[in-house]
């Protein structure tokens, strides 16, 4: 008995001296600093943002229809109502909510490449304005975050403008998804979204669309800066039928935020690609950034690379119900040559040299 009483007391004695050894290894390793701190929040934060893009969309898509097959099959009855009933609401300006705006992620979010808005020229609240956004990149984060955020002060630096931001139409089919790009201010990238926002939705509306698209995304990449403008037009003609007035906006280092396999013109892969994107709006590209644990591996984060957006000169547009195709060209060239000089102007200041040439196709 005494034997059984000396070896639990060992024991006893041995754990209260092994957990304060745990404990005194607990206090004397390092805390993580503030720095760490705010490193591993915008980690997560363009993490979150990231997966909402690319994967919310499909998995609410999943659950609901799993939902059908068990008890809670009303969650889907009801929510299928409900995009019935609110389907149109998407092109009728959507329903932004000033507080996800202001949501504190996205300061984050812009700290970690970190995201910068430059304004040159002032937008009176008495227009309407389409601004066009450049390049698109691999996921427009330039667009995102200072036409859908608030984090970079677009409100402070253009008081009275409510900027929209287009995107392609059929992500509003996917259900929570819908919900979530319509609470920051996106839209429908089509002619009655756009219009409404021109035309019913009073003044002091900013419509920014990624012109150059899903095209122009299979050729991004570091240290190349090619647009897909040639033949866009049909931003020019909907700035005439409303009478917008057209503002040129390019982001420097957005095509640095992640690394390509960009397929030659003509090759099987690229014709694929293309053919992809005619059929769906958007393209399959082959990219790939950093990983979550360390920059040296590979994943789907972008990496931290500074990205300015510089606000031009807004081209003043005069309201043409009908308007020539010469009209629309002449609106069209004077667009191009606004763009070109905000390129030029800026672009020894943001990473460029000034051998660095646009080319628009």
């Amino acid at each position: 008995m005494k034997t059984i009483i000396a070896a639990c007391s060992q024991n006893i004695s041995g754990s209260r001296a092994n957990l304060q050894t745990a404990l005194r290894t607990l206090l004397a390793a390092p805390w993580p600093s503030q720095r760490d701190l705010r490193s591993w929040l915008q980690l997560l934060a363009v993490l979150q943002w990231v997966l909402s893009f690319l994967l919310l969309g499909t998995v609410s898509l999943l659950l609901l229809i799993y939902l059908v097959f068990t008890s809670f099959w009303p969650v889907s009855a009801l929510y299928l109502a409900w995009i019935i009933f609110d389907w149109n609401t998407p092109e009728k300006g959507g329903r932004r909510l000033s507080c996800l705006r202001r949501w504190a992620v996205w300061r984050h979010f812009r700290d970690y490449f970190p995201v910068k808005l430059v304004k040159t020229h002032d937008l009176s609240p008495s227009h309407n304005y389409i601004i066009g956004s450049h390049p698109h990149g691999i996921l427009c984060v330039g667009a995102f975050c200072n036409f859908i955020t608030g984090s970079t002060g677009f409100g402070e630096m253009f008081p009275g403008i409510r900027p929209f931001l287009t995107t392609l139409a059929g992500n509003f089919r996917l259900p929570v998804f819908r919900e979530y790009l319509m609470s920051g201010g996106l839209c429908p990238v089509t002619r009655r979204a756009i219009g409404y926002l021109l035309s019913k939705n009073g003044t002091g509306n900013a419509v920014a669309i990624v012109i150059g698209g899903a095209a122009e995304s299979l050729s991004c990449r570091p240290g190349v800066t090619t647009l897909i403008l040639k033949n866009r037009k049909g931003f020019v003609r909907m700035a005439l039928q409303h009478g917008a007035h057209l503002v040129p906006s390019f982001s420097f280092g957005e095509n640095d935020l992640f690394r390509q396999v960009v397929f030659e013109e003509g090759s099987w892969m690229r014709s694929i690609q293309q053919r992809f994107q005619k059929m769906m709006g958007f393209a399959p590209c082959v990219f790939y950034g950093r990983g979550i644990t360390s920059v040296q591996s590979r994943g789907f984060l972008p990496y931290a690379r500074p990205i300015t957006t510089v606000v031009g000169e807004p081209v003043v547009v005069p309201k043409v119900e009908n308007p020539s195709c010469e009209l629309v060209d002449m609106y069209h060239e004077m667009y191009i040559h606004s763009l070109l000089k905000l390129f030029n102007e800026n672009k020894t200041k943001y990473g460029l040299s000034e051998t660095d040439e646009l080319h628009i196709l």
